[in-house]
């Protein structure tokens, strides 16, 4: 179980970022985060999905066999407590009970993925600049755009991606504070 408050660093490509973790938002959600963070998962990894306005998504393993084994763990959903404002982060869902390790940062106000039951598990408090500075270049993710595509990412992990999308900024290295 994590603690009811932590801090992460997250640095990456175009600096550093402190977010603070608040497991009354989302304990389930900040459990898996503690546990994430912990084992090393989101150490260069990508912010594959950065759309001006919007949000700034990562969150898929680099290394498609622990991206695998992480995809088998989902964790059940969690009452939304607190607003998907700006700054505020939230774990990707794709239904009920599917969040797994993918996150995205609310670039903007956001709120009405609350009522969708996106439950944001914690907050930026320190570096707010260097997600804005992350490159939105490619936006939306195929097949609706010209990003990334998750299926190759969680197939070919970071080679596709370096190969295919050289600017995307990634996470260098996250650690609990």
């Amino acid at each position: 179980m994590a603690p009811q408050e932590f801090d992460v660093i997250f640095e990456t490509t175009k600096g550093s970022f402190r977010a603070r973790i608040h497991r009354d938002w989302s304990p389930n959600g900040a459990d898996r985060l503690h546990e994430l963070v912990e084992s090393g998962y989101y150490d260069d990894v990508a912010f594959f999905r950065v759309l001006d306005g919007f949000v700034a998504q990562f969150g898929i393993s680099g290394d498609p066999a622990v991206g695998a084994e992480w995809r088998e763990k989902p964790i059940k959903d969690d009452t939304v407590v607190s607003s998907n404002k700006t700054g505020t982060i939230t774990f990707a869902m794709a239904g009920p009970d599917t969040r797994t390790t993918q996150l995205f940062i609310n670039l903007a106000d956001n709120t009405r993925l609350d009522d969708m039951g996106c439950s944001p598990v914690a907050e930026i408090t320190d570096g707010m600049d260097v997600v804005a500075a992350l490159h939105g270049g490619y936006g939306e993710g195929a097949p609706r755009g010209n990003g990334p595509d998750q299926g190759a990412i969680h197939a070919k992990g970071n080679e596709y991606l370096r190969a295919s999308f050289p600017d995307l900024d990634y996470v260098t290295r996250a650690t609990i504070a």
